[in-house]
């Protein structure tokens, strides 16, 4: 079911293995900043683990779903961010970006095949360094945190602007 408008934010990860939980705290920080500066009504914020079908559930019937994930690159650099933008009605199967052995990628995909993709999903993928078990984020990944907030506000804003008929 197509909810009008409905915007989900999703931090995914495991906040015991180090930088696998940077999109935990991407979260933690929205969290703290809607205080101060609200997003638009009725947006979501959510946390995973990555299981594909707890993430279609919260992105399930959502104009836009933004998902920030840690994510693997060999060579990486640790804390450089990813941008990716997928339309509903364009989707061809992905290759997986998380740092997990199931998660986002196969979520994608068992979303386009059920037709519960969201109408746009944005992925945010931070190079991580760490992932052992652990807490705390490298210092180059939790460098990223505060920008990639920002960021995520931003597109939260630009789409919820576009939405209601505002210029971008």
């Amino acid at each position: 079911m197509r909810t009008h408008g409905r915007i989900v934010v999703i931090g995914v990860g495991n906040d015991f293995r180090h930088d696998d939980g940077v999109g935990w705290a991407v979260l933690a920080q929205l969290r703290e900043r809607v205080r101060e500066r609200p997003l638009p009504p009725g947006t979501v914020l959510a946390t995973c683990d990555g299981d594909p079908a707890r993430l279609i559930g919260l992105w399930e019937g959502a104009a836009l779903a933004v998902v920030v994930d840690a994510a693997h690159a060999h060579p990486g650099t640790p804390g450089r961010v990813h941008r990716l933008a997928l339309d509903a009605g364009t989707v061809t199967r992905p290759s997986s970006t998380s740092s997990h052995g199931l998660g986002l990628g196969e979520a994608v995909e068992l979303a386009r095949v059920l037709g519960l993709l969201p109408d746009q999903l944005v992925v945010y993928a931070v190079e991580g360094a760490e992932t052992s078990f652990g807490r705390g984020l490298s210092p180059a990944v939790a460098a990223a945190v505060d920008t990639l907030a920002d960021t995520v506000e931003t597109e939260v804003a630009r789409h919820w602007d576009t939405m209601v008929g505002r210029p971008a």
